[in-house]
């Protein structure tokens, strides 16, 4: 949460909604992990025309990481890992290219991660980290 939206949290008297809590939790504790791994963090919430990336990492000198965070406070239902959905990977597809493309198309290999974070009364319980999880969606393969 940037400093600003804490202040007009005071301000206000209003919090982020549950759902924004949690999920601003789930990306700073797969910050934390990543950084742990010995990934390199360049950024969080990079936001394109066709969605957002949670977290940019560089693994080793030219891997480009693009993070998706999952955050749950149960696997009652499924995994979280399974919201990332073939429509999803699509826009987190779309969305890594523009962000190279701000860069002017570096020659770097990059791949697509997700981190699973449970939680357990509020609290960050469990962090999974799935690397190279899928790959860039079909229709947008380089040739």
């Amino acid at each position: 949460m940037s400093i600003f939206d804490r202040l007009k949290e005071k301000i206000t008297g209003k919090q982020q909604p549950e759902h924004l809590r949690r999920g601003e939790l789930g990306e700073r504790a797969a910050e934390i992990h990543l950084k742990e791994q010995g990934l390199k963090f360049l950024t969080r919430n990079f936001h394109g025309a066709h969605g957002e990336l949670d977290l940019i990492f560089r693994d080793g000198t030219s891997l480009l990481v693009f993070v998706e965070v999952k955050t749950r406070s149960s696997e009652d239902w499924t995994r979280p890992a399974a919201a990332v959905d073939a429509r999803k990977k699509k826009l987190l597809s779309q969305t890594a290219l523009e962000y190279l493309r701000l860069l002017k198309n570096p020659q770097v290999k990059f791949r697509f991660d997700i981190v699973e974070v449970l939680l357990l009364a509020g609290a960050v319980r469990e962090v999974r980290h799935l690397p190279n999880a899928f790959a860039l969606s079909k229709p947008l393969r380089y040739a």
